[in-house]
């Protein structure tokens, strides 16, 4: 199709809600393959073992939809309240950005099915579309940069120089052949702020992550007790980490979100938290992404930031866990009690 529907089709995406738009061929990654494997190699996706399951698909678009001949790669801005001046306010509960509000898998396919609706109306009777957002083995970020949507910064995360780095990426993969948009080059030049800043020192080198050792990993991924020697770096963090995103200097021409609805309350107190049973955490968190993680890990991790708190007063927050049904709840609960000093009914400390 021609280049007058192309940039009909973005400035269709754009009045749709979307901040930004870039094509590319589902064979521009060839990289991709090798890097998933050398992550994979190293062990570094810890307990995501879907990644591994279907990096078939992962590393190669094409055997994903062998017909499709074109990648529509879209960006859509959130703008979340800063995380980092969040750090100090160690009896709340801090919530990374993209999950405070509303879930931006149900809005981001929307809008995506309504792009490509309206392609499908352009198009050639036949022509086929297929539309993504995260949880199909795809590689946004790798597809993105080939779009011409920006580059994966020394976080592994994407950047642009006309958006930051708060927003997320949505995929239609189409039959139709679209031109596509040249890719966008790499700018973090000598900065190393995303890596200096990581408290769990995730990244071996620029642009690589050890999930194993990432807090949004440890904090969403990872079932069971966390390692010791994390807990502490986690902060009042309970669900993902935006250290290494707040940090990096392109947010400064960070673009205004358009989007009400993933604004939320970026850190709920943690008494409060603690407080909840499993149907007051489903009521609570519906339609949100925090409903995923299941109440039991978001408890774990309350716990975890009680301990980290220093607030003697929230070990009566704590204390109740000591009885749950859940071994790492029970064992988060029983470390949260020793760091804030509580002295067992025996007189000897918890621990």
């Amino acid at each position: 199709m021609g280049g007058g529907v192309k940039e009909a089709l973005r400035s269709f995406a754009l009045e749709a809600g979307f901040s930004s738009m870039g094509i590319c061929r589902p064979d521009a990654i060839p990289q991709a393959k090798e890097r998933l494997g050398a992550f994979l190699g190293e062990g570094r996706q810890g307990q995501m073992s879907w990644l591994e399951e279907r990096a078939h698909w992962r590393g190669d678009p094409a055997a994903l939809w062998p017909e499709a001949r074109s990648v529509v790669m879209l960006a859509e801005v959130y703008q979340p309240e800063d995380s980092l001046a969040l750090l100090g306010e160690r009896e709340r509960g801090i919530v990374a950005g993209y999950a405070r509000g509303k879930d931006y898998h149900d809005i981001v396919k929307k809008r995506l099915k309504r792009v490509g609706r309206w392609l499908l109306e352009q198009a050639p009777e036949g022509e086929e579309i297929k539309v993504f957002v995260d949880t199909a083995p795809v590689m946004e970020k790798p597809l993105a940069e080939a779009a011409g949507l920006g580059w994966q910064g020394k976080h592994t995360n994407l950047l642009s120089r006309s958006l930051g780095n708060w927003f997320f990426l949505g995929a239609i993969f189409t039959t139709l052949e679209l031109e596509p948009d040249a890719p966008e080059g790499e700018h973090c030049g000598s900065c190393t702020a995303c890596l200096d800043i990581c408290p769990t020192n995730a990244f071996p080198a620029p642009f690589q992550l050890d999930a194993r050792r990432c807090i949004s990993y440890l904090t969403i991924e990872h079932h069971g007790e966390v390692p010791e020697e994390f807990r502490a770096a986690l902060g009042n963090r309970i669900f993902g980490c935006d250290d290494c995103l707040a940090i990096c200097p392109w947010n400064k021409f960070a673009a205004q979100a358009r989007e009400t609805r993933y604004a939320g309350e970026a850190a709920p107190p943690l008494a409060e938290l603690a407080a909840m049973d499993e149907l007051a955490f489903r009521e609570r968190f519906k339609g949100m992404p925090l409903r995923r993680l299941g109440h039991a890990r978001l408890m774990r991790n309350v716990l975890y930031a009680i301990g980290n708190s220093g607030a003697a007063h929230l070990a009566e927050a704590a204390r109740p866990h000591l009885q749950s049904e859940d071994p790492a709840v029970r064992d988060a609960a029983a470390w949260a009690l020793s760091r804030l000093g509580v002295v067992g009914e025996s007189g000897g400390r918890l621990t």
